[in-house]
């Protein structure tokens, strides 16, 4: 394909992402769904082109919702995990063991996710309230419920990849 072709496309996927990363400060719990939802738009780019383009859009992505979008901590979320994880699922699945790849992604999943708390509570400065429930401060059982949330995340973009190739790519690109 051109590079026209493939700067057009990936500008395409970008504004669509960064549509979803505005709406995180409009639309209430946007603040984790929003960003899943981004980050997932970047395996198309992935499909079509390769990891190489994806990372350039996440790049893209990731600097105007950093200035534009409102909601920070989403953007934070977008930055350090749901971004990139997309793109770096396509690497760790070429891994033949499976329980090599289920390793890297919650090593992955738990550095990103703790880097996240710490850049929203030391640079975001968000209070410790956000992470308190009935009076306890409860940020370990956040990661755990994050776990557990992480294993469903994984099979949605698995999921989505799959709508992608077998519904919708033969629609877009017709020969």
């Amino acid at each position: 394909m051109k590079k026209t072709f493939k700067i057009a496309f990936g500008g395409i996927i970008s504004g669509f992402a960064l549509v979803l990363m505005l709406l995180t400060g409009i639309i209430w719990g946007g603040t984790y769904a929003f960003p899943c939802f981004a980050g997932m738009l970047l395996t198309v780019v992935v499909i079509e082109f390769s990891p190489k383009w994806a990372y350039c859009v996440y790049g893209a992505v990731s600097l105007l919702s950093l200035i534009l979008a409102g909601d920070k901590e989403a953007v934070i979320y977008f930055i350090l995990f749901f971004g990139f994880y997309p793109i770096l699922k396509s690497t760790i699945e070429r891994l033949k063991a499976k329980s090599v790849q289920y390793l890297l992604k919650y090593i992955v999943f738990n550095v990103c996710v703790i880097s996240a708390f710490l850049v929203g509570k030391f640079i975001l400065m968000i209070p410790d309230e956000e992470f308190t429930i009935f009076g306890f401060y409860i940020p370990w059982a956040f990661l755990l419920l994050g776990n557990i949330f992480f294993l469903f995340y994984d099979r949605c973009v698995t999921v989505f990849i799959s709508l992608y190739i077998y519904r919708i790519r033969n629609k877009i690109f017709k020969k």
